[in-house]
């Protein structure tokens, strides 16, 4: 079995082939379970989610992540969000790779992100805002710039000094003009008001962005919550927007969709579609690249998408040889 450590796994995971493989790949047959969640609760108080994730394609690979989730790790200066991702022959079992599941995780969700953002968001969208500071939250730019005309970034934290951390990475990266929000609500509030596209990877239990805030034709990007309990917008974000999904298990897993419902602000069959019928063609995006409705996209994440992304490793990795 090969073993990629994070620089070997992330090398291929470059957005320009990993957005466009996920379309590929949301649009044929794959075999996606639902996802395995334990709750861990320690003696300490330490609260945790394990995630497990199966997936195996038609195209022969198996895969399996196993993903720890712990938001208190941000006070102990440590990534909220740990996991490992195991390969295998679909035909035989055979264990391929072992690989390194926070970059699959990180790259896929901002790819997923982005791939929604390219169906939905405006075509001329240039200001992106970004509300967290973590890995995944680090990738948005580049992920977004891959599918629309980015031109200004903005971050805000709950933290400002990991804001203004980020935006000096960003800006370190060849992003001149990007900037941390003034900090608190009112920054993020005026924030919200001036974004094309608001995207939001938080491990938020209460809502961030509120629907009062958000500019007509603008993107609302929701990646982050993958629980009842997590939420990063409040119901009227909903309301007067047309919703997308990544799947169908947003609607029992996202507490976003879920305070919505109850709200009366969305009704579960008022969903336009997924991630799936958008790349299959089977319903339409926005419905004109520079009209001023409102757009909703919510994911809990999906096996498929690390399925593909480790898939992507590993051809690489074989083409590599190869030469």
């Amino acid at each position: 079995m090969k073993h990629f450590d994070a620089t070997a796994t992330r090398a291929p995971l470059g957005f320009e082939r990993l957005v466009p493989a996920l379309r590929a790949a949301f649009a044929a047959e794959a075999q996606v379970p639902q996802r395995h969640v334990h709750a861990i609760d320690n003696a300490s108080g330490d609260k945790g989610t394990v995630l497990i994730m199966p997936a195996w394609s038609e195209a022969g690979f198996l895969g399996i992540k196993t993903i720890n989730i712990f938001p208190g790790n941000g006070a102990r200066g440590l990534p909220g969000l740990h996991a490992t991702y195991v390969l295998y022959d679909a035909r035989t079992g055979v264990p391929l790779a072992l690989m390194d599941g926070d970059e699959l995780t990180a790259h896929r969700t901002a790819a997923a992100s982005a791939l929604g953002a390219s169906f939905l968001a405006r075509g001329d969208a240039r200001r992106l805002l970004v509300l967290g500071t973590g890995r995944i939250a680090r990738m948005l730019p580049a992920a977004h710039a891959s599918v629309r005309p980015i031109e200004e970034v903005t971050v805000w934290n709950h933290r400002p000094e990991g804001a203004e951390a980020l935006a000096a990475q960003w800006r370190a990266q060849g992003w001149a003009g990007a900037r941390a929000a003034a900090p608190g609500p009112e920054g993020l509030e005026a924030a919200v008001r001036q974004a094309d596209i608001v995207s939001c990877a938080t491990l938020a239990t209460a809502p961030l962005v509120r629907g009062e805030w958000l500019a007509p034709g603008s993107h609302l990007d929701l990646i982050g919550s993958f629980t009842p309990a997590m939420r990063e917008a409040d119901a009227q974000c909903f309301a007067h927007a047309r919703t997308f999904i990544d799947t169908p298990e947003a609607l029992t897993k996202a507490g976003d969709l879920l305070d919505a419902i109850a709200a009366g602000s969305l009704r579960a069959e008022a969903v336009q579609g997924t991630l799936a019928a958008l790349c299959r063609g089977e319903c339409g995006g926005r419905t004109r690249p520079d009209s001023d409705e409102r757009t909703v996209f919510k994911a809990v994440g999906s096996a498929l998408e690390d399925l593909t992304a480790a898939t992507l490793v590993w051809q690489s990795s074989l083409a590599e040889a190869s030469l």
